[in-house]
C-alpha cells in the first residue's frame, strides 16, 4: 500500500498542478474536452469547478488535517464508485476519499462527465505512478467489496437492490434552500443568485427554493442580479428551459415573477425546474423552522441571513463551495471507508 503521506502529497501536488499557470495548455484541453461532451459544462463552469477542487479539497493544510483525522483501514479493498455528472468533476470527492483512505478505486464515471475525472486521475498517476494499481475505470462493478453510488431516487432503488449484500453508501436526490428576512442587502441578494444559478442550478447544493416572509417583493432581488442576464440569456440550453417553463406558466395562468431569465413561482415543492425558483412564504421564525424540519431529509444545505440564527446555515454565496467534510447526504464517506473490513 502507498503510504498515507505519499497519497496525501500526491493530491497536494495535483492541486498545485491545477493552479500553476505553466499548465494552462493542459487545463485548456480538459476544459475544451469537457465542453465538447456536455454543453452544460461551459469553460467558465469547468474552470470554476477545477479551481474549487484545488482550493477547497487539495489545499495542503486542509487536506492533511482532514485525512489525518481518520484511522487507516485494516486493509485495502476495492471500492466501486458510481459517479454523478450533473456538474463538472462532481465525482472527484468520492475518488479522493477512496484513494486517500488507501483503497482501490473502481470508478464508473457518468456519461455526462466522462473526461474530467479521467483527466484528473491520469494526472495524479503521472505525479505518483504507484497510484496506477489503485485506479481503474470500469463498466461493471462486480468485483467491488463495497459501493458508493450517487443517483436519482429511482436509480437509488436499483442500487439498493444490486448492492445490498455489501457495505454501501447510496445517495438519493437532494436539493438546497435559502431563507430570507426581506432585509437583505444588494450584495447578499447577488450572492444568493450565485447559490441559485451557478452551474445552471444543476447541483444538489444549488438553491432551488427560497422561504420568504409573507408579502415578499422580488423586485429588489431581480435588480440585484440584472448584471447576470447575458450569462443565461445566451446559453441556449438554459434559455430553452426558461422559454419552455415561461410558456407553461402563461398558458396555465400560473402566477409568477420574471426578469427575462429566471422565473419565480410560489410552490411547496423543494425541487424546481431549470430556470425556475420556487418560493414559499412564512409568517414567523417558528413556522420557518418547522418547514425546514419537515424537509430536512431532502435538503443538502441551507443558506440564510445571519439574522435568522438558523443552526448550521451557510452565508449567502457559500452553497457551492463545500469543504472536505461537507459530505453529500450528510454521510461521512471517510468514516465509512475506514470501517470496511
Amino acid at each position: 500500500m502507498i503510504s498515507r503521506i505519499r497519497r496525501i502529497n500526491a493530491f497536494i501536488r495535483l492541486g498545485q498542478f491545477i493552479g500553476d499557470a505553466a499548465n494552462e495548455e493542459t487545463i485548456a484541453e480538459w476544459v475544451a474536452g469537457a465542453k465538447s461532451r456536455n454543453n452544460w459544462f461551459t469553460p467558465t463552469n469547468v474552470r470554476l469547478s477545477l479551481n474549487a477542487i484545488a482550493e477547497h479539497y487539495l489545499n495542503e493544510e486542509k487536506l492533511k488535517s482532514w485525512a489525518e483525522s481518520y484511522p487507516e483501514p485494516a486493509q485495502s479493498r476495492k471500492i466501486g464508485v458510481v459517479m454523478a455528472g450533473n456538474i463538472p468533476a462532481v465525482g472527484f470527492h468520492d475518488a479522493l476519499c477512496v484513494l486517500v483512505s488507501g483503497h482501490v478505486l473502481l470508478a464508473k464515471p457518468s456519461s455526462d462527465d466522462p473526461l474530467l475525472i479521467r483527466a484528473l486521475l491520469a494526472q495524479l498517476i503521472e505525479i505518483e505512478p504507484e497510484f496506477k494499481e489503485y485506479i481503474h475505470f470500469v463498466e461493471r462493478l462486480n468485483d467491488s467489496d463495497a459501493y458508493i453510488a450517487t443517483g436519482s431516487d429511482n436509480t437509488a432503488r436499483y442500487f439498493h437492490y444490486y448492492f445490498a449484500k455489501k457495505p454501501n453508501i447510496i445517495r438519493k436526490n437532494r436539493t438546497s434552500v435559502a431563507a430570507l428576512t426581506g432585509n437583505e442587502t444588494r450584495e447578499e441578494l447577488r450572492a444568493l443568485a450565485t447559490d441559485i444559478l451557478q452551474y445552471f442550478g444543476l447541483g444538489c447544493r444549488n438553491v432551488s427554493k427560497v422561504f420568504v416572509p409573507s408579502g415578499y417583493d422580488f423586485t429588489g432581488f431581480y435588480q440585484a442580479i440584472e448584471e447576470m442576464t447575458d450569462d443565461y440569456v445566451h446559453h441556449h440550453k438554459y434559455f430553452n428551459n426558461y422559454e419552455y417553463n415561461k410558456s407553461i406558466y402563461l398558458v396555465n395562468r400560473i402566477a409568477h415573477s420574471d426578469n427575462g431569465f429566471l422565473l419565480a413561482t410560489e410552490s411547496e415543492a423543494l425541487v424546481s425546474p431549470i430556470s425556475v425558483l420556487h418560493y414559499q412564504p412564512y409568517d414567523s421564525i417558528e413556522e420557518l423552522k418547522a418547514l425546514l424540519r419537515e424537509s430536512e431529509e431532502k435538503i443538502q444545505c441551507v443558506v440564510a441571513s445571519p439574522q435568522l440564527l438558523l443552526p448550521e446555515a451557510l452565508p449567502f454565496g457559500a452553497a457551492q463551495a463545500p469543504g472536505l467534510s461537507d459530505y453529500a447526504d450528510g454521510i461521512d464517506t471517510m468514516a465509512f471507508l475506514a470501517e470496511i473490513a
